[in-house]
């Protein structure tokens, strides 16, 4: 599982059905499962994300062995998903992260 900081004022933009609605837009479905949005699609085999309204918290599980192709896309949409859902583009995710692993604070 590996929780994602949302930018600030971003949590309105994915409170009640709006992550859903994020992930469906983004992989083609979406289900909700105890409260959390459920996905499958491509090299995933299960992505279940929720938050707590300051982060937002992915579990994923992949597919091993798929084409290429297959993989290149679901990765393209996997990271399109946590840019809407969290306001950060992959290499801001990436400066937060690096921080906080020299805070100490993974």
């Amino acid at each position: 599982m590996r929780a994602y900081e949302l930018r600030r004022g971003w949590a309105r933009n994915v409170e009640g059905d709006k992550l859903r609605a994020i992930a469906a837009d983004t992989f083609g479905s979406a289900n909700v499962e105890d409260g959390k949005v459920v996905v499958s699609f491509g090299a995933i085999d299960r992505l279940t994300a929720w938050t707590d309204g300051k982060s937002l918290f992915v579990d994923i599980a992949m597919k091993a062995g798929v084409p290429d192709g297959i993989a290149t896309d679901t990765i393209t949409r996997n990271n399109r998903f946590l840019e809407t859902a969290t306001g950060y583009n992959a290499k801001e995710r990436s400066k937060r992260l690096q921080a906080r692993a020299k805070e100490g604070k993974f």
